[in-house]
């Protein structure tokens, strides 16, 4: 009866879902401890691998070490270098464009002439069948991008050719080229306002 009394009473039962919440608390923290450096350790794989697809070949430094952070309109932006013998040879950061369903968000590299080297799309959601083709594994327009630069094509024609530029649209999905096309348009006008800092050219360095 005692029990069942206390059961019934307010602070019996907040004392009870306070013991509940501390024990689940503990456990989500340990859970942490325990898989957190797993999921960095994949995270960090899966990261080298997207830069190996966009950085030229023979770079004797590891890229994930050799970062700056540069600050733009829309936020910071991580860079990653690529040495070789201390001499930067290309750079990779991320972009984003507005997509048809949500951003789609790409890395690029850039050597140090201002070409492109590739541009991989890390996340989208766009349509499948339309909108996905701007993942190589169904189709090859991603590919366009490798050896542009804002000069080749010039600016003005950095622009799907629907729109009076060089680059294929796809059927049904315009809009998703075009903003990839937009964003990495920007990414190639950032590697020209920053180039000096980004390849360490910068005046006493």
């Amino acid at each position: 009866m005692k029990l069942a009394r206390l059961r019934n009473r307010l602070d019996y039962q907040g004392a009870l879902l306070g013991i509940v919440v501390l024990c689940t608390s503990a456990a989500l923290a340990l859970a942490a401890r325990v898989t957190g450096p797993q999921i960095a350790a994949a995270e960090a794989r899966d990261l080298r691998q997207s830069l190996t697809r966009v950085l030229p070949a023979g770079f004797d430094n590891d890229p994930l070490a050799d970062t700056l952070t540069l600050a733009t309109a829309e936020g910071e932006v991580t860079v990653y270098r690529a040495r070789r013998e201390g001499r930067v040879e290309a750079v990779v950061y991320r972009v984003v464009g507005k997509g048809y369903a949500g951003p789609i968000v790409a890395i690029l590299g850039v050597d140090r002439d201002g070409r492109l080297i590739g541009v991989r799309v890390l996340r989208h959601s766009e349509t499948p069948g339309l909108g996905d083709k701007i993942e190589p594994a169904k189709a090859d327009w991603i590919h366009a991008f490798s050896g542009k630069s804002l000069g080749q094509p010039a600016p003005e024609h950095w622009a799907v050719k629907k729109d009076g530029g060089a680059f294929d649209q796809f059927a049904g999905a315009t809009i998703t080229p075009r903003a990839l096309v937009k964003a990495v348009k920007g990414g190639l006008e950032l590697f020209t306002r920053e180039r000096a800092r980004l390849l360490d050219e910068e005046a006493g360095t």
